[in-house]
């Protein structure tokens, strides 16, 4: 038996939570594409508190590949245009983002330093909305 692999599926969100986030990414379209019609409740329920801790971790990473992406020389209609979403949502949600890592404190030194967020700030203009 392979240990990577649960034997029963979670069936509830908290338990989903649990699962790392790449194994997610293997085991949820395997629960989907199993999915018939005539499955049983506990698929069903597996398959929706997979994709529901899916979506959470998803939208908890996505800030921080949003400042990898200006980082490497992304503006924001590149951002937009990449996550489907608009800029003033782009801009909401990597500074929440930001303003976590600039009161971090990681040796000393905060996960983000408040020059970067401030040089980011003014490429983004009138887009971030705090």
């Amino acid at each position: 038996m392979n240990p990577a692999l649960p034997t029963d599926p979670p069936v509830r969100f908290a338990d989903a939570e649990e699962i790392n986030p790449f194994q997610l990414l293997l085991d949820l379209p395997d629960r989907a594409v199993a999915r018939t019609p005539e499955s049983g409740l506990d698929d069903v329920l597996a398959e929706l508190a997979l994709s529901g801790a899916m979506v959470f971790w998803w939208t908890r990473w996505q800030p921080s590949m949003i400042h990898a992406a200006l980082r490497a020389g992304a503006d924001l209609p590149d951002i937009v245009r990449a996550t489907g979403r608009g800029a003033s949502d782009v801009g909401r949600r990597w500074w929440r983002w930001a303003d976590v890592q600039t009161r971090l404190d990681i040796g000393g030194r905060p996960s983000v330093g408040p020059v970067e967020v401030r040089a980011i700030e003014r490429r983004f203009g009138l887009g971030v909305v705090r």
